[in-house]
């Protein structure tokens, strides 16, 4: 299998570094989105991508300028899978969006397209049969900040042929990832199998008024070396994505506690436009958040 033709799916916070990172690596790449308003975002969040790959990667300009024009946009889906030969869909991570998206998906992309899914938390096999081409569709998870935080998660559903498996682990080290097989579903993967519980832990610590935000994150910052703490992290993930998950839990559960998380991080968080490190604002303040300040830790 040879990928030359790589859609991704969706523009939101790792959708579009994703595709700046096949970009990167000389894939011709199209940018998919609901409509051109929020392509139009997507692009000028590009400008800020080279400058990250500047800074950390040391990116030419020669490179930079190579990778702007392998990156394409198109909000009609079926124009912008007629030739991939891969798609990574990083659309909200909503089951029913999901299946909504890969019903459609089903009908207008080529026989050869493989499909990935960059859910977080969801298992490949929740949407395999929505595909209509489960052995060419697995998941494909990337850390934020993928060009220094470089995993590639790639992990088989049963019905995965092994070929595809193969060629998306292939993929993965020639868009600069370390590539990371993963034998057997696993709900969050390996990374996420680690970090969610983290970052469930200093929320409740949070939420239940044991702690504030940064006692905890010092906490742990002090304890273990970490750079960061738990909200600081929260915040490079995205705190729609954190509010998604847990309103995913406080429904199937009606645990008070995750009912009361969800409603705070809608009012104080969301609806305020407090939604981390892409927005300015999240827990803390950005580009210079207090946990980076030399006293932080005293």
């Amino acid at each position: 299998m040879n990928f030359k033709n790589v859609t991704i799916a969706g523009s939101g916070v790792l959708g579009y570094q994703i595709a700046f990172q096949c970009a990167f690596h000389g894939f011709n790449v199209t940018v998919y989105d609901i409509n051109d308003e929020v392509l139009e975002k997507a692009k000028a969040k590009f400008d800020g991508m080279a400058d990250n790959f500047k800074r950390d990667l040391n990116a030419t300009q020669d490179q930079l300028d190579a990778t702007l024009k392998n990156l394409h946009y198109n909000s009609d889906l079926a124009e912008a899978v007629k030739d991939a030969d891969l798609l990574i869909e990083a659309v909200p991570e909503n089951p029913d969006i999901k299946i909504e998206f890969y019903q459609k998906l089903a009908k207008v992309s080529p026989e050869k397209t493989i499909f990935a899914s960059n859910s977080s938390t969801l298992l490949p096999s929740q949407f395999a049969e929505y595909t209509g081409r489960p052995e060419k569709f697995l998941a494909f998870h990337f850390a934020n900040e993928i060009w220094k935080h470089n995993t590639g998660e790639v992990m088989k559903h049963p019905g995965t042929s092994q070929e595809v498996f193969d060629a998306v682990l292939q993929f993965a080290k020639d868009i600069g990832m370390v590539a990371l097989p993963i034998y057997k579903e696993q709900p969050g993967y390996i990374v996420n199998s680690l970090l969610v519980p983290l970052l469930s832990a200093a929320m409740e610590l949070w939420i239940k008024e044991v702690a504030d935000i940064e006692t905890i994150d010092k906490t742990w910052m002090v304890a273990t070396g970490a750079p960061t703490g738990p909200f600081g992290i929260l915040d490079v993930v995205g705190i729609t994505t954190a509010y998604n998950i847990n309103k995913m839990e406080a429904e199937a559960t009606q645990d008070p506690d995750k009912l009361k998380l969800v409603e705070t991080l809608q009012s104080e968080f969301i609806d305020k436009g407090k939604l981390g490190v892409l927005s300015g604002e999240g827990f803390y303040k950005y580009p210079n958040p207090s946990y980076q300040e030399k006293d932080f830790l005293k």
